[in-house]
C-alpha cells in the first residue's frame, strides 16, 4: 500500500503537503512508484495518511501539472510512462557495482578489511590535502548548550525576510533578462558599483569596476590569488599563528615558508621580510588572536615592502567588528605603490549562506585572476549577485550590520566580563579592539585539547588552536571562545562552568590560603590596611584597573585602555573577610574573601579557600 511508503511528521516544521509531495516524486523516481501504476484515490489516501482530503488534491494536481502522475478519466491517478524517459538503462553491470558499494559501505561500517584491489583511487589522488579537514568544531554543534565557537551563526541573526525580498527582486522577468545576458567573465556590474560606493569607502578604499573580482567566498579569492602569484621560486611570509588554509594553499603551490610572529601591534616587521616575495597579513582582526595591527605598524609594512620590492595580501577579515574606538583604514587605502592585493566579504553571517566575497587590486591583476576564475566557473551565480546588489541598495545591508554590531558587542562584552570574575587570575586574553573570537592564554600547566575534551562533556564547545600554527611547538595552554553562535543569556552561565572545571585541572598548581606566601590578614589589621587603600590589577582583556577603598566605606573603579570604565560600590569587613559590592561591575553581586599581605601584594582567596586574585597594595601606611 502507497500509506506504507509516505511517512509523514505532524509535528514537523514543513508542511503536509510538502512533505507528501517530496515522498511521491521520491518514489516515482526511485521505481517504488512505478510507471503506469494506479495511485489510490483522494479520499481513501487522505484517510490513509490521516490528513485532509484536500492537502491530497492539492499533492495529486500539482504532481499532475509537473507531469509526474496522469489522470485518467473514469480509471484514476497513474504514474506517467514518460516520467523516466531518457534514464540510462539498468545493466546487470550496474546493479553489480551497486552491489559492491554496498558490500564496502557494510564492511566499513563495522571497521572490517575491504579487498584493496578493489579500491585504487587512493592511489591516484595527486592533489590530496593533509589540513584543511581539520575544523574548530564538530558537526552537530547546535546540540551543545554552550558553543563558544567562532564563525558558527545563531540562525535568528540571519535576515530572512530581507533576503527573501531581495531574491524575488532579483528574480523578477526583467531582472532575469538583464543578468542573464552578461557575457564571458562578466560580474554584475549593479554589484561591482554597489560594493565600490557603499562597502570600499568605509575602508578608505577607491576603486573602479575593473579593480574588483566577485568570488565564492573569501576562500576561492585566496585560492585564485595563490595560483596566480605562488610557485615553488616563491617565498610568502605568513602571521605564526595564522589561517591554516592559507598556509595549505601555498604549501600546495610549492611556496616556502616563513612563519612571521605576532606581537600586540599585529605582525612583526623586521628583515626576516625583506626576502619575501609575499606577505599574507590579516590587519583588521588578526586570524586567530583577533589584534588589530596598530597604524605604525601598518605604515612599516607598506614601507618594508616598497624597500624590499614585495606584495602584500591583506584579507580584511571582520573589520566590520570593530567594538572599541574607530577602525583603521585598510592597508590598500594606505598604499601608495599599488602592492596590496585586497581581499573582503560581506558579513559572516550573510555570507554563510550566500558566498559572496570579492577582491580589490590593480586592473591587470584582476584581468588575469578573472581568466584563472574561468578554469573553475565562469562567474559567482548573477542570481546571486543580483541579489546581494539590492540588499545593499536598498539598504538592508547597513540595517543588518547596525543589528549585527549591537548584537555582537553585548556578547563580546558579556564574555569578557564573565571571564574576568570567573577566572580574573587564571587567565589572560590580551589587549583587543573587537573581532568576534577571544585567543585565551590559561595556567602554564593547563593543556588546552584536555580542556576542551572536559568541556565538551558538560557542554561547553571551545576551539583548540594547534592548527593555526605551523610548529609543533605550539603553546598547549591556548583556546579560543567565539561569540557568534552563543545567546547572550548563556555566556555567564557556560564560562562559570568552564571556569570551575579549569580549577579542577589546574587545583595541584594553585596556591592555596594554607600555604599561600605572606601573612592573613583578620578583623582589625584588614580594616587598617584597607581603609583608605590604593589597588592595582590587571583585567584578563589587557587594560589596568585602579580600586580607592575609601575610608567610609564606598569603593571607586577606573579602567584604563581604549574604553576607559568606572564604577561604583561600597566595602566592609565581617568577620575576617573583605567584602565588596559593585554597582555594576561583577555583575552588582556581594562577594567576601580572605586577604593574604605579601610585601606590596594582596592576594584575595574565595570562601572555599581557593585563589582568587593578585593585586598591588599603593597604601604603605601599615601591615
Amino acid at each position: 500500500m502507497i500509506n506504507r511508503l509516505i511517512h509523514i511528521d505532524h509535528e514537523a516544521e514543513e508542511s503536509l503537503q510538502s512533505q507528501i509531495r517530496t515522498k511521491m516524486v521520491e518514489g516515482i523516481l526511485v521505481g517504488s512508484f512505478p510507471p503506469n501504476s494506479k495511485f489510490p484515490s483522494s479520499r481513501k489516501l487522505a484517510k490513509q495518511l490521516n490528513v485532509s482530503r484536500n492537502t491530497i488534491v492539492l499533492v495529486y494536481q500539482a504532481l499532475i501539472d509537473e507531469g509526474y502522475l496522469i489522470s485518467k478519466e473514469r480509471s484514476g491517478i497513474f504514474v506517467s510512462s514518460d516520467i523516466h524517459k531518457g534514464y540510462v538503462a539498468s545493466t546487470g553491470k550496474a546493479q553489480e557495482l551497486e552491489d559492491l558499494r554496498s558490500e564496502q559501505l557494510a564492511k566499513s561500517s563495522k571497521n572490517l578489511p575491504i579487498n584493496s584491489q578493489k579500491l585504487t583511487h587512493n592511489a591516484k589522488f595527486k592533489g590530496a590535502l593533509s589540513t584543511t579537514n581539520q575544523t574548530s568544531c564538530p558537526v552537530n554543534w547546535r546540540r551543545y548548550t554552550f558553543p563558544f565557537i567562532d564563525g558558527k551563526f545563531d540562525s535568528s541573526l540571519y535576515p530572512i525576510k530581507e533576503w527573501r525580498d531581495v531574491n524575488n527582486r532579483a528574480n523578477a522577468s526583467g531582472e532575469i533578462y538583464q543578468w542573464s545576458e552578461l557575457q564571458g567573465l562578466q560580474d554584475d556590474p549593479m554589484l561591482l558599483d554597489e560594493i565600490r560606493s557603499k562597502i570600499l569607502p568605509r575602508r578608505g578604499i577607491q576603486a573602479s569596476r575593473e579593480e574588483i573580482l566577485i568570488t565564492v567566498g573569501t576562500q576561492q579569492a585566496l585560492y585564485l590569488i595563490s595560483k596566480l602569484f605562488v610557485d615553488d621560486s616563491v617565498t610568502v611570509a605568513l602571521e605564526e599563528p595564522g589561517y591554516p588554509e592559507m598556509r595549505e594553499l601555498l604549501l600546495k603551490q610549492g611556496a616556502k615558508l616563513i612563519h612571521q610572529e605576532i606581537d600586540d601591534k599585529g605582525v612583526v616587521v623586521d628583515d626576516k621580510l625583506n626576502d619575501c616575495d609575499i606577505i599574507y597579513t590579516t590587519p583588521s582582526h588578526q586570524t586567530p588572536t583577533s589584534i588589530t595591527m596598530s597604524m605604525d605598524r601598518r605604515d612599516q609594512l607598506l614601507k618594508k615592502a616598497q624597500l624590499h620590492d614585495f606584495l602584500i595580501i591583506e584579507d580584511d577579515f571582520e573589520f566590520e567588528s570593530n567594538f572599541l574606538g574607530q577602525p583603521h583604514p585598510a592597508l590598500r587605502s594606505l598604499d601608495k605603490n599599488n602592492r596590496v592585493v585586497y581581499i573582503s566579504c560581506l558579513s559572516k553571517v550573510l555570507v554563510s549562506g550566500v558566498q559572496i566575497a570579492f577582491i580589490v587590486a590593480d586592473s591587470a591583476v584582476i584581468l588575469e585572476l578573472k581568466k584563472l576564475r574561468k578554469m573553475v566557473m565562469r562567474n559567482p551565480p548573477l542570481s546571486n549577485q543580483r541579489a546581494v546588489a539590492y540588499f545593499l541598495s536598498l539598504g538592508y545591508y547597513d540595517a543588518f550590520m547596525m543589528h549585527l554590531h549591537k548584537v555582537f558587542f553585548e556578547r563580546w562584552l558579556e564574555l569578557r566580563e564573565a571571564l574576568n570574575i570567573y577566572l580574573p587570575n587564571c587567565i589572560d586574553t590580551g589587549p583587543i579592539q573587537g573581532g568576534t573570537a577571544y585567543w585565551i592564554t590559561g595556567p602554564k600547566q593547563l593543556d588546552g585539547e584536555y580542556l576542551r575534551e572536559k568541556a565538551a562533556e558538560i557542554g561547553i564547545l571551545i576551539e583548540p588552536v594547534k592548527r593555526y600554527f605551523a610548529s609543533s611547538a605550539y603553546p598547549e595552554n591556548c583556546f579560543r571562545m567565539g561569540i557568534t553562535s552563543i545567546p547572550t543569556d548563556k555566556i555567564r552561565s557556560g564560562v562559570s562552568k568552564l571556569a570551575e572545571l579549569i580549577h579542577q585541572l589546574t587545583a595541584e598548581f594553585e596556591e592555596k590560603l594554607s600555604d599561600a606566601k605572606g601573612h592573613l590578614l583578620t578583623h582589625d589589621s584588614m580594616k587598617k590596611v584597607l581603609s583608605g587603600a590604593v589597588l592595582e590589577c590587571q583585567m584578563v582583556y589587557g587594560v589596568p584597573c585602579t580600586i580607592e577603598l575609601l575610608s567610609d566605606g564606598t569603593m571607586v573603579g577606573h579602567t584604563g585602555g581604549h574604553s576607559v570604565e568606572s564604577d561604583f560600590g561600597r566595602w566592609w569587613v565581617e568577620g575576617d573577610m573583605y567584602y565588596r559590592q559593585w554597582n555594576l561591575w561583577g555583575y552588582g553581586e556581594v562577594k567576601g574573601f580572605y586577604v593574604i599581605m605579601d610585601g606590596n601584594e594582596m592576594k584575595w582567596f574565595d570562601q572555599n579557600y581557593c585563589f582568587v586574585r593578585q593585586l598591588d597594595y599603593l597604601n604603605n601606611t601599615s601591615t
